[in-house]
């Protein structure tokens, strides 16, 4: 794509079956630049006539309409095999259908994500994207926009809410490093500067941490100085706009009002350091790498111990692999407290402790309350000690069996659900998992407090949750109606009128005969939503609630923070699609050609549709760009890291943890949120400002980060309206005007005090 810098790429297609009709057209359109070798990968000889030995990088996709994911993820990973197998250099990247098959691929010897090697697990990314969709609706739409490479062409003909949303999807993710004129900047500040006087949007940084461990990705940090040479990560619409970070100097540049003209300039300084910075970069990869291999390593196995290494039946030497695997080696001071909160030691000592000592048992002075033991648990529980797992980066419970949490219509309909999830699931009870703790992990990250976090009641056959519910026993605040997404006396017993976002998912197998019909039961339940009325039954809670410390049955406070919808058509919706072409039966009153593309479709532009196949060109973001998908994969997963990834393939599921400093510091991260301009600290802004004015604000004044906005798509009627759709606008131009009903999506730093906005509040 002529976006990127490198465009001259030679690919080369091996597979077992000949090609299609409409593969052979694109072959012949693009014969100089792509090949088709008919062949197995699991066969030595075709490996070396495709000369993968001297390929950049092999990419492995999987069949996403198969009949039984796990067959394919395991057929994917022997590829995987057979090519490390042939040559371990080679750099692989890999599709993988289920999230529990990952760790298989930790198992290869020479599977080495440093060095390139990654995986995209589609049902990880795809409940990801939902999962932060119901937190700020759109987002879903927003990100898979955002590494999709598009040109947008804007006309005349189409509506002024098209051009729009077509000039969001031209923006992609593009890294560079910054000029020397940012360094000893704060991120806000370089942010603000990037944004006004480049028209570039900054998201994040790489932070290389002071111990010398790996770099990590910081996403809009607070307050720290920013080094030499840190890299960035922009939204710009090419690689060509990026380059002025790279080239922007304060002596040369600073009365330049025109952002095209920040070029390359002349200061003899700034030559110097750019001929000396790539090196500089490249001898600090050396040295990363080598210092994997200096003696640190063998203190802190020393530090460990022996009775823990002897139980644990390790060698120094596997030990130190497993180091290397979580990618960060700390040294340990003279204290075992602060090897202790270090990632490895905290992974092996931590499988020794008890987790699931209840609080009662700690504290033997709480018996004396005078409630039964798993009561007391549970109350100190909600009231006072918050827990998170081992990782300290999302809350944890300990474990409860499903039955605890199976709700029937009647204590559903009893309960006062409100500003909820729900989640209709249609399943069999031999269906393939689809990883329902992807969808759930994301809702759960610890940089919420614990009243924040939404209920999530999920709708279907308890007979297939069941199965799923070890991944999830250990996650606060999940219900399971046992019932059908498309009984309407279940959807208002679960008050589907009042929840923030209701999420329809399939997990059954697309027939082979028509996969047209993959996703019949999502539109018919989505559809059923929509057709349904539902009365105003809001003013019946107002009289109820009067007690300041009114408390639900699920003991959370009772907010009030949105009236019902009162038609379904109103319902905040996603549904999940098998086939694209199916989103054209979603929308009653779009005018979408059954052809167009689905990024173009109005269901899509609004955030209420979202299909597998858009991770597709996640695939060669991640070959062009590694730290792409690294930055994709913590904003959307709410903070899944290399550690907890081993703690998962154990398959024990979550582990609590006691919560340290150290733990406890790994909240402070952000999170995405959506504010509106109707009300609150911002609405002075919705009066017919600019975009940059609310930008330059938020960042000064709360540290927030402006990403996008989520705006009526009949943007005339200037009240707040129930009734109409909002589509996404990303990364608006800086001179575009704000009207009160949008709606901003936005990067929060996380506030240990009670937060200055209900973020939790999403109108309709």
């Amino acid at each position: 794509h002529e976006d990127r810098d490198d465009v001259d790429v030679e690919v080369v297609f091996l597979h077992r079956a000949e090609p299609d009709l409409e593969f052979e057209g694109l072959l012949k359109r693009q014969h100089t630049r792509v090949k088709y070798f008919q062949g197995s990968l699991m066969n030595a000889m075709d490996l070396e006539r495709a000369k993968v030995h001297e390929a950049d990088a092999c990419l492995v996709l999987a069949n996403k309409y198969c009949p039984d994911p796990d067959a394919e993820d395991a057929a994917n990973i022997m590829r995987v095999i057979s090519m490390k197998n042939y040559c371990e250099e080679s750099r692989i990247i890999i599709q993988l259908m289920q999230y529990h098959n990952k760790a298989y691929l930790l198992n290869i010897p020479s599977w080495d994500w440093k060095q390139g090697d990654d995986v995209i697990c589609l049902a990880e990314l795809k409940l990801g994207f939902i999962a932060q969709s119901c937190l700020a609706p759109g987002f879903s739409t927003m990100m898979a926009n955002l590494f999709a490479m598009r040109s947008f062409i804007t006309s005349p003909d189409m509506a002024a809410w098209q051009n729009d949303y077509l000039q969001g999807t031209g923006c992609e993710m593009y890294t560079e490093t910054l000029s020397p004129s940012f360094s000893g900047m704060t991120f806000s500040q370089a942010s603000e500067l990037c944004f006004v006087k480049l028209k570039l949007l900054l998201l994040a940084i790489e932070v290389k941490p002071i111990d010398g461990g790996d770099t990590k990705i910081s996403i809009n940090p607070q307050s720290s100085k920013m080094p030499a040479n840190t890299v960035g990560f922009f939204i710009a619409q090419s690689a060509e706009e990026v380059k002025r970070a790279w080239f922007f100097c304060k002596g040369c540049h600073d009365d330049v009002k025109d952002e095209n003209q920040i070029k390359k300039c002349k200061c003899k300084n700034l030559a110097k350091f750019r001929t000396g910075v790539r090196a500089i970069q490249l001898v600090g990869r050396a040295m990363a790498n080598s210092k994997t291999n200096c003696p640190q390593q063998n203190m802190v196995n020393s530090a460990m111990p022996i009775p823990i290494v002897k139980k644990n039946m390790m060698s120094k030497e596997e030990n130190g692999a497993k180091n290397m695997m979580n990618g960060r080696v700390k040294v340990p001071n003279n204290t075992v407290d602060d090897t202790y909160g270090g990632y490895h030691l905290s992974y092996e000592v931590k499988k020794l402790m008890p987790t699931n000592k209840s609080t009662a048992q700690q504290k033997p002075s709480k018996l004396e309350v005078g409630i039964a033991d798993d009561q007391a648990k549970d109350f100190d529980f909600a009231k006072t000690e918050m827990k998170y797992d081992s990782t300290g980066m999302f809350h944890w419970t300990p474990a409860r069996s499903i039955e605890d949490c199976i709700l029937d219509r009647n204590q559903a309909a009893m309960t006062v659900l409100n500003g909820h999830v729900v989640v209709c699931l249609f399943a069999d009870p031999d269906s393939p998992l689809i990883g329902l703790r992807n969808l759930v992990m994301p809702l759960r990250a610890s940089n919420f407090h614990y009243h924040e976090l939404k209920h999530v009641v999920i709708v279907g056959a308890v007979d297939y949750i069941r199965r799923e519910w070890k991944t999830l026993q250990n996650l606060p605040k999940i219900s399971v109606l046992n019932g059908s997404p498309l009984s309407r006396a279940d959807l208002r017993a679960v008050n589907v009128n009042l929840c923030d976002m209701c999420v329809i998912l399939s997990a059954k197998v697309p027939s082979n005969d028509d996969p047209t019909l993959a996703d019949k039961e999502a539109i018919l339940a989505s559809l059923n939503i929509k057709a349904m009325t539902f009365d105003d039954t809001i003013g019946v809670l107002n009289q109820s609630s009067n007690a300041p410390d009114a408390m639900s049955p699920l003991g959370s406070p009772i907010v009030l923070h949105r009236k019902g919808s009162v038609y379904g058509s109103n319902v905040p919706m996603i549904t999940e699609l098998v086939n694209d072409s199916n989103v054209q039966f979603l929308d009653q009153d779009d005018d979408d050609d059954p052809d167009t593309e689905l990024y173009l479709t109005q269901p899509f532009a609004c955030g209420t549709a979202f299909a597998v196949s858009v991770l597709d060109s996640l695939m060669s973001t991640t070959y062009f760009n590694q730290n792409a998908l690294t930055l994709i994969r913590s904003l959307i997963t709410g903070g899944a890291t290399p550690e907890l990834e081993i703690i998962l393939a154990e398959g024990a599921g979550l582990r609590g943890g006691y919560s340290t400093p150290d733990t406890l510091s790994h909240r402070d991260r952000c999170r995405v949120g959506q504010i509106s301009l109707s009300d609150g600290p911002l609405a002075t802004f919705g009066e017919g400002r600019k975009y940059q004015d609310l930008f330059v604000a938020s960042l000064r004044n709360y540290g927030m980060l402006c990403i996008g906005l989520y705006r009526l798509r009949d943007a005339a009627l200037t009240t707040v309206d129930a009734t109409s759709k909002r589509y996404v606008i990303t990364n608006p131009p800086f001179d575009f005007g704000l009207l009160p009903t949008d709606q901003v999506y936005v990067l929060l730093p996380f506030e240990r005090k009670q937060s200055r906005f209900s973020f939790s509040e999403t109108e309709v």
